[in-house]
């Protein structure tokens, strides 16, 4: 499956905002981007035609950095939420509805989220089934979220057997991203959502790919003429492949790249060893080697790729790891369709294909090559 994404990224002038519009089946809303967008949220929230009663929902690090520069947008009380992937399940989002009826919030009620892609998700889920559907806005915190997981409209919550189990598709008003909230993020978080713009190079923008390599040292530093060109063109392509496939029956599957073996990290260390673009880190190595021993990827792409992942920083160890909790959860994971399982690998850096024949002895071959455990494999 290739992508319209193989031209170089467009230079940006970080101090000018970049309005990307996502085109989605269900409708059309704004990602709007630029340092300091979220001193214009409030007119982003009238423009969208945003309900005037509004609820921020965060986490008490997020608020206690950023909370004072919302005070224009909510006279509410914020709803802080416990943070970290291991809180995000549905007792979490028990605190979101409480709160909201405790307020009396009817369908007149917007929900804002301002947080990581926990927050973002979990938000994202109270706005789709409250009242059995409010609006939600996205301001996402950390880079992952800003590229990613706060576009396109999938929201849920995990099960104790596998990540984002249960959740609905609940497109937002608006997503704002403001470079300049990255700034006190710490560097295994950035490091994180870094990984999670190594897949939107593989899947669709070898330009991307190469620009991440050559420009990693002005990234790091949050330097914005460095950063704002990756996140835009990392946005462009989310919201391109959502305008085409809103609920992931063709295109949207290459953006699972990396999460099939990263959820099954993820889930058999309990959400607590990986931040999630790591886990996708290790996911995209595994896929890579799949790919080469299919021979839809060259070695010499499977090498830059994990070239670039291993120049970023250290992941976190899976030597541990049996490979055999791997792949039963992989047998858990929600693209598994009528008992099989689709994946995603690499057909070059800038394209992908579906495949849903990969074997059981393929993936603990592809498992080991990543330094999980041989042992213990069913």
């Amino acid at each position: 499956m290739s992508h319209p994404r193989n031209s170089a990224p467009a230079a940006a002038d970080a101090r000018v905002p970049i309005r990307i519009e996502v085109r989605a089946a269900s409708g059309t809303y704004p990602i709007e981007i630029g340092a300091g967008a979220v001193a214009r949220l409030p007119q982003i929230l009238d423009e969208v035609g945003a309900p005037r009663r509004r609820f921020i929902v965060s986490t008490s690090p997020v608020w206690n950095r950023h909370g004072d520069g919302f005070a224009a947008v909510s006279s509410e009380a914020p709803v802080l939420l416990p943070d970290g992937e291991r809180h995000k399940n549905i007792v979490t989002v028990m605190r979101i509805y409480d709160a909201l009826i405790r307020a009396s919030a009817d369908r007149a009620c917007l929900l804002i989220a301002v947080g990581g892609g926990v927050a973002g998700d979990i938000t994202g889920f109270a706005a789709a089934t409250y009242l059995r559907g409010v609006p939600v806005v996205q301001v996402p915190t950390t880079l992952l979220a800003q590229v990613d997981s706060a576009i396109g409209g999938k929201t849920g919550v995990n099960h104790p057997l596998g990540k984002n189990l249960i959740g609905a598709y609940h497109q937002p008003l608006a997503v704002v991203v403001d470079p300049l909230m990255l700034a006190t993020l710490p560097r295994r978080e950035f490091r994180a959502g870094l990984y999670e713009v190594v897949k939107y190079g593989v899947i669709a923008s070898r330009p991307l790919f190469d620009r991440l390599a050559e420009e990693l040292p002005g990234i790091f530093a949050r330097d914005p003429d460095a950063l704002v060109p990756v996140v835009e063109e990392s946005c462009r392509i989310k919201a391109d492949v959502v305008g085409r496939d809103e609920r992931e029956a063709g295109p949207r599957r290459a953006l699972n790249f990396g999460h099939t073996a990263g959820h099954a990290l993820e889930a058999v260390t309990k959400y607590r060893r990986f931040r999630h673009g790591e886990a996708v880190a290790y996911g995209m190595l595994v896929a890579a080697q799949l790919g080469v021993m299919r021979g839809t990827f060259a070695p010499a792409e499977r090498d830059a790729l994990a070239s670039l992942i291993t120049k970023m920083g250290p992941l976190p160890s899976v030597a541990d790891l049996p490979a055999g909790d791997l792949l039963q959860s992989m047998g858990r994971d929600k693209k598994v369709v009528a008992g099989r399982l689709h994946f995603v690998l690499p057909a070059g850096i800038g394209s992908t294909k579906v495949v849903n024949d990969v074997t059981t002895d393929e993936l603990r071959e592809a498992l080991t090559a990543i330094g999980v455990r041989k042992s213990d494999v069913p």
